[in-house]
């Protein structure tokens, strides 16, 4: 990991927008970006396609190990298949919450995730991004939001891509996934002792994006 370079660590819980918030910080600043949660997915993709158990950790870790994944131009490819849109599903969420409990997975995947620490500087989103894989990052946001706002927000992102969903049962995936990341014994999702607090509930994206730039401004610029 190279302390050098200069990073932007965002967590938070699902649906909290920390996704659409580290795309759009990385854009404006001209620097790297980190899904970690993509790489949840695609270990729990690959499982599926490979048929193994995903809450077997030897081989779950085994396979974290020998995937090859590379982020071309905004797609994924895992050992040369494009798994961009197989990993975005609803599915591919709740399994991947599931592998990111792993504690062997987790350490396997430290190490990809802090090679992506390069110059100019990275912005990584995730659930233990300013705890556990950069905890010397110069600015760390945590951002938070009510289950309630986060299930409503993705029911209407589903909805306007056509497909048929149910609030409630939205709300308890959301729920139960907060619960699973937060008590999990390796990495659960916390804040940083240090890290700037932010509840969107009652904001926009755009009033989330204009305060963590301020931030970013006064720390890391």
């Amino acid at each position: 990991m190279n302390n050098l370079v200069p990073v932007l660590a965002i967590d938070g819980p699902s649906g909290s927008g920390k996704g659409t918030l580290a795309a759009w910080m990385a854009a404006e600043l001209g620097w790297h970006l980190l899904d970690s949660g993509a790489l949840y997915r695609i270990v729990a993709a690959m499982a599926v396609r490979r048929r193994l158990d995903i809450d077997r950790e030897p081989s779950m870790r085994a396979l974290a190990e020998s995937l090859r994944i590379a982020f071309p131009n905004g797609r994924v490819l895992v050992d040369d298949l494009d798994l961009t849109d197989e990993i975005r599903t609803e599915d591919m969420g709740v399994l991947a919450s599931r592998v990111a409990a792993l504690p062997a997975v987790r350490t396997a995947i430290l190490a990809v995730q802090r090679d992506f620490a390069q110059a100019p500087g990275l912005v990584a989103d995730g659930r233990d991004m300013g705890t556990v894989v950069f905890p010397h990052a110069g600015l760390k946001i945590f951002l938070d939001a009510s289950a309630e706002a986060r299930a409503e927000r993705r029911y209407n992102q589903l909805k306007n891509k056509g497909l048929s969903v149910s609030l409630r049962d939205l709300l308890e995936q959301i729920q139960e996934r907060d619960a699973r990341d937060r008590e999990r014994a390796t990495a659960p999702l916390q804040a940083a002792h240090d890290a700037m607090l932010i509840d969107s509930t009652q904001m926009t994206i755009q009033e989330v994006c204009s305060t963590v730039m301020q931030a970013a401004k006064q720390q890391l610029l």
